[in-house]
């Protein structure tokens, strides 16, 4: 059997995709600029240091990392070389527009149309809201409970790093997923303060939301993040109030089990809270 690559293996997405691969046997060659001591290292946006890692693979995890014009080159090169790119896109991506209306789709949409134009057999993930995204609170729950923000009522399906890695493994691995585009969710939406509460329980200790002026937060969000993925983020959490995410059933149809609930990835990342 010929080794899987796994780009961004020591992330939270494809350090599971590399674990689970490798629990049913599947050789794998784990790619990152920092890899693990078993893996090999490479930058996605230098396609030079990619072409080694790819003698004797067909089938490739790809990520987006760094500028989406940056890792065209990369993709092109995966067109020469492999049969299957599965591509961790983002549920941003919105097939109904001639062009996209926010920065994440526009950049995971120029990887898809790379992809399609390199000729490999393809599988587009589009997940929505990262689970992984909540341990940005963790210095807060950890200092006083309280995680400030806006929109604490901001509806979405959260989903568990596992499950995105799940389909992953089953389309790298699998028939019948070549042209799809699978739309991942967790199994129900639920609010930011919710969250909260929910982290705060499985850490053992009390969490509370607490709302905060939009300003305020635009301004704490504006120190880490350009402003125009601040202002789709914030218009998209301003959205969820009134009009909840969607829960979508492609992670048990790939899987043939349900989505994990948000408490089980709280009790399994509890100790990054305490």
């Amino acid at each position: 059997m010929k080794p899987i690559l796994v780009a961004g293996a020591t992330g939270h997405v494809g350090s599971q995709v590399v674990a689970q691969l490798r629990a049913r046997d599947v050789p794998v060659r784990a790619l990152s600029r920092n890899p693990p001591p078993d893996g090999v290292r490479g930058d996605l946006t230098d396609p030079g240091t990619i072409a080694p890692a790819l003698d004797g693979v067909d089938t490739v995890f790809l990520m987006l990392a760094g500028s989406a014009e940056a890792l065209v080159p990369t993709v092109a090169l995966l067109g020469e070389r492999v049969e299957r790119v599965v591509f961790l896109s983002s549920g941003a991506v919105d097939d109904s527009l001639a062009e996209q209306d926010n920065a994440i789709g526009t950049w995971h949409r120029t990887v898809e149309e790379a992809i399609e134009a390199a000729g490999v057999d393809w599988t587009f993930l589009r997940p929505h809201a990262f689970a992984t995204n909540t341990l940005g609170w963790a210095p807060s729950i950890r200092a006083d409970g309280v995680v400030r923000g806006v929109y604490g009522e901001a509806a979405m399906t959260m989903i568990h790093e596992r499950d995105i890695a799940a389909v992953a493994v089953e389309a790298l691995t699998g028939d019948g997923h070549a042209g799809a585009k699978y739309v991942l969710t967790g199994p129900r939406p639920i609010t930011q303060s919710e969250q909260v509460r929910l982290i705060g329980e499985a850490a053992g200790r009390p969490a509370r939301w607490e709302e905060t002026p939009l300003e305020e937060t635009r301004a704490a969000m504006l120190a880490k993040m350009p402003d125009f993925i601040v202002d789709t983020m914030l218009t998209g959490f301003r959205e969820l109030v009134t009009k909840p995410g969607e829960a979508t059933s492609a992670v048990q149809d790939v899987t043939g089990r349900p989505a994990l609930e948000f408490d089980v990835w709280a009790a399994d990342h509890a100790a990054a809270f305490r």
